[in-house]
């Protein structure tokens, strides 16, 4: 293909975003109240007893300083917090003076992440997987945000291409935010996004790609009219962002789509239908509501089969169809979901079990995961889920090692059939051809209170596939144990009980003083019946202050014949945790200061008082992804 793009540096060369001739400067617009009145209508060791023993070790006061608070960034504009603040106290940071051996070994290996700085619509085009993100090329903290691009033939290895948009125009001049895309029938994409105005209004805009033709969809042009979509009458200018992926509506030549918002602090789904992407209407009511759940962000919206195993196109409808409604809670900083029932006709998503209702019922993951989307993939048939896994360590280490956050490996997205009230969240089987060689294959009897070293080439690259069967006899034989037990509240995996905690210890070192367990704990009601909880414990993650140490996790259905299973991906400083084939998932970021390079150790434990467990492992080493520039150059 003949191009006159020359080889791109993503740290000096300007963007190849194509800005329109002709547009009006920041500050001079057409009136946001005009555009309102034309396009709308009226009116979201042995023993773990070992972990106690640890605790007493403190990292060195010449390994700390205080550093003053960081600046709120990203609220004054409406959206969620970007500065974490779990490690501020006081009007100061703890911050640990890191190595720079420390920083460079949590750069992870095989997530995508760009070369530096700050870490939208995922789309599949030409034979390539294609990757907006939000992107700051000026620093490692949120600003300035930009949409950066990659591709990929597998969704693991990619390349860097040029910015897609940058925020040049009075629509989005503060910042080119979270978009989705639609491939219309002709095979047009019509791109999406939210843009943050000179004057700070969240607006919708349009955009498409320059040359359809071009697999890399390398430019991209700004629709002239923009905005096409601008806060209705009773929305908050801050409170109207993150438009879906649209799909095809009961009425011929129809398209609708979903923006969330809030009104008070009931967290909302608007719909909009619209025949061209130029001109959209906001539909009477809501597609569905919550109360107490707060602004909704990166709202989902996309079907899955109950009879089926694979992924489906979002416009699909139905009977064997369930619609999957999912809000990024911008007020806790959680992403939730709920399964039930859409009525086109009616505009309403109806969720099969109130109690399990978006915003208050389950989480896509319990850990550090964020801002997550979804999109089609034709080529596979199946659904990939995205999600933004930020930092929780200092924003000063941030600046320091010169990058923040990371992308979740993507994962497929399927019905569970066996629940009928869960997701079931996997790995794509393309992670697999970074496997090195052959698995390491172990079975362990590990008595009430032991722990056993396993041996791998390098614990900070991992594939780790792991079964527990607990002791039937003890199993059956408690009556009553742990009623009300929680993760975030126990005290992590040194506190004991009869059936648990039981798992594995990911990044650890020789003495644990240092140590990552993701675990199950099996508590009893007074009914006899067994509650599964499944766990990631960060309280000992790393010796460093200032970064963020607590246990994760949530109960997890594990039905009759099956053994307590979990997958993990272990990659540096983030750890992706799925259990019982992805009902639950757990991601951690962890900092380790001694767990490092070749002192990384990998465990496998039970800390049951009153029950032995047997445990299975398959574990592979991982390669490294191939994640660097594209050569345009030899196009």
């Amino acid at each position: 293909m003949a191009t006159h793009h020359s080889s791109y540096d993503p740290e000096n060369s300007t963007t190849h975003y194509t800005s329109l001739p002709g547009q009006p400067e920041s500050g001079h617009r057409k009136s946001l109240k005009v555009v309102s009145s034309i396009l709308l209508s009226s009116l979201f060791l042995f023993s773990l007893a070992a972990f106690v023993i640890f605790n007493n070790q403190s990292p060195s006061s010449s390994s700390e300083t205080l550093t003053p608070e960081p600046p709120s960034r990203g609220v004054s504009q409406g959206v969620s917090e970007k500065t974490f603040r779990d490690v501020v106290s006081g009007g100061s940071t703890v911050s640990y003076v890191w190595s720079n051996a420390m920083l460079t070994w949590q750069r992870t290996s095989y997530h995508f992440q760009p070369q530096k700085n700050w870490m939208n619509g995922p789309l599949y085009h030409k034979g390539w997987y294609h990757l907006f993100y939000q992107y700051n090329p000026d620093s490692a903290i949120w600003g300035n945000i930009t949409w950066g691009h990659a591709v990929s033939t597998d969704l693991i290895h990619w390349l860097y291409l040029p910015f897609a948009m940058v925020p040049d125009q009075w629509y989005d001049i503060n910042g080119v935010w979270t978009g989705s895309a639609t491939i219309l029938p002709d095979g047009q994409i019509m791109m999406l996004y939210t843009g943050d105005t000179d004057d700070y209004v969240q607006v919708q805009n349009l955009a498409y790609p320059a040359n359809l033709s071009d697999p890399l969809l390398l430019d991209w042009v700004k629709y002239p009219d923009n905005p096409v979509m601008v806060p209705p009458p009773g929305i908050g200018v801050k409170d109207f962002r993150d438009p879906t992926t649209a799909w095809i509506g009961p009425q011929n030549g129809q398209w609708l789509l979903t923006i969330g918002s809030k009104i008070g602090k009931t967290g909302i789904a608007l719909v909009y239908d619209t025949s061209n992407f130029t001109s959209f209407n906001l539909l009477d009511g809501i597609l569905h509501a919550v109360p107490g759940t707060g602004m909704w962000e990166c709202v989902d919206f996309y079907p899955v089969s109950t009879v089926e195993s694979n992924g489906l196109d979002t416009s699909y409808n139905g009977p064997g169809i369930k619609h999957v409604l999912k809000a990024s809670l911008d007020d806790n900083k959680q992403d939730h979901y709920a399964i039930g029932t859409y009525d086109p006709v009616k505009n309403k998503w109806t969720p099969d079990n109130p109690e399990l209702d978006c915003g208050i019922g389950l989480r896509l993951d319990y850990g550090k995961y964020y801002a997550s989307k979804t999109f089609y993939d034709p080529k596979e048939q199946r659904r990939v889920l995205w999600g933004w896994v930020g930092e929780t360590d200092s924003e000063s280490a941030d600046l320091q090692k010169g990058w923040s956050s990371v992308q979740s490996i993507p994962r497929t997205v399927l019905y569970d059939k066996k629940t009928g009230t869960h997701l079931l969240q996997w790995p794509v089987k393309e992670i697999e051809s970074l496997r090195a060689g052959d698995p390491i294959i172990k079975q362990v009897n590990l008595q009430p209170g032991s722990i056993e070293l396993v041996h791998v080439d390098s614990a900070a690259q991992l594939d780790i596939e792991a079964s527990f069967e607990v002791d039937k006899v003890a199993l059956e034989g408690t009556i009553e144990e742990d009623v009300g037990f929680n993760c975030g509240t126990s005290g992590g995996a040194a506190s004991r009980g009869i059936l648990g905690p039981f798992g594995v210890v990911v990044i650890a070192d020789q003495t644990l003083s240092e140590q990552t367990p993701v675990y199950f704990y099996i508590s009893k009601g007074a009914d006899g019946q067994a509650e599964t909880h499944f766990c990631a414990d960060q309280t000992r993650s790393s010796e460093a202050l200032g970064v963020a140490k607590q246990v994760y996790g949530n109960s997890v259905p594990v039905l009759d014949g099956e053994k307590h299973s979990i997958r993990l991906l272990v990659d540096h400083s983030i750890v992706e945790s799925f259990a019982q084939g992805g009902r639950t998932v757990i991601t951690s970021r962890i900092y380790p200061t001694k767990a490092i390079n070749g002192a990384a150790r990998l465990f496998v434990f039970n800390n049951a008082t009153g029950a032995s467990v047997t445990a299975s492992l398959k574990i592979w080493s991982l390669k490294s992804a191939d994640i660097r520039s594209f050569p345009l150059e030899k196009l």
